[in-house]
This record gives C-alpha cells, structure tokens and sequence, in this order.
C-alpha cells in the first residue's frame, strides 16, 4: 500500500493508473499517470521535433527524387 503522505503529494487517488519501472539500480519505481504527469509528457514533446512534419517532408523528397 502507498502511504497517505505519499499518495497526497502525487496525487494518487483511487482508481490512478500506475506504471512500474525498474531504475539502473534494479530498484522498481511506480510512476502514477495522473493529469498533471500527462500534462508535463506532452509539454516535453511540444518542444521537441514535429515528426509528423519531418515524416511528410521527407516522403515530399522522396517522391521528388523519384520523378
């Protein structure tokens, strides 16, 4: 069971989803995919490349060379 003090500062309530990860320690994480996870996955992604753009780019390439 996940001690009170911790499920309040994680916000994990009944019925969160959780992922088990295992650390280059072999230790096991649980990592609860609550909104505010979810919300800071997808703020690291808006920074990054956008693949779709990089995909349709390179089949535009692709199919100019074929030509």
């Amino acid at each position: 069971m996940v001690p009170a003090e911790l499920r309040r500062k994680h916000g994990i309530e009944a019925g969160t989803k959780v992922k088990f990860l295992e650390d280059q320690f072999g230790r096991i994480v649980l990592q609860p995919i609550t909104e505010e996870f979810v919300d800071r996955v997808m703020g690291c992604l808006e920074q990054g490349p956008d693949l779709l753009a990089n995909w349709e780019k390179e089949h535009r390439e692709e199919d100019e060379r074929d030509r």
